[in-house]
């Protein structure tokens, strides 16, 4: 979408123009859908995420500043409801039946949840701002100018919290006897 026609929808649906929020919902929802399936790889709940993302981003567009992109703003709590949910969800997923089958295989498979898990556990011990750029970075792919532009920081910063929670993440795994092959 068009940053000027972007602002144009945002001042209509400001004014209370619910046409002009629907256009801006559909030019964003399947980004919004995206980012919340890759951070929960659950459809229903990518579909409940977006879902509330659209209604706190309808119900908080008056405080809107509209110095900053919509998109930017509403990927922004695209992400934050994602990390809620995640928090939210149990620590502990049930072990996937496919993994019973016999073979080397399957251990390897069982062996690859489990480290998955373990990694998403230590994720979780990360402070919100590491955690974020983890996510955006590697689950997401956005480079570092799309991920300053979502949070709202120097290119810099994004580059320096990503290099600390890298580290961090390692050091944390490493204790766990999880190390980088």
């Amino acid at each position: 979408m068009i940053e000027q026609d972007e602002q144009e929808l945002v001042e209509r649906a400001k004014q209370g123009d619910a046409r002009a929020f629907e256009k801006l919902v559909q030019a964003y929802e399947r980004v919004i859908f995206n980012l919340a399936f890759r951070m929960t790889n659950d459809r229903e709940d990518a579909r409940d995420i977006a879902q509330t993302v659209f209604v706190k981003a309808y119900q908080g567009l008056k405080g809107f500043d509209p110095k900053y992109r919509f998109f930017s703003w509403i990927y922004r709590i695209g992400v934050n409801e994602s990390l809620n949910h995640r928090g939210r969800a149990r620590r502990h997923e049930e072990l996937d039946e496919s993994l019973a089958s016999e073979g080397d295989d399957a251990d390897t498979r069982t062996e690859a949840v489990l480290v998955g898990g373990a990694i998403e556990e230590t994720l979780m011990q990360l402070s919100v701002d590491y955690r974020t750029v983890i996510i955006l970075r590697h689950f997401l792919e956005l480079n570092h100018a799309e991920m300053a532009q979502i949070l709202e920081v120097p290119e810099k910063t994004v580059k320096s919290r990503l290099h600390t929670a890298r580290q961090n993440l390692a050091t944390l795994l490493g204790r766990k006897g999880i190390t980088h092959a």
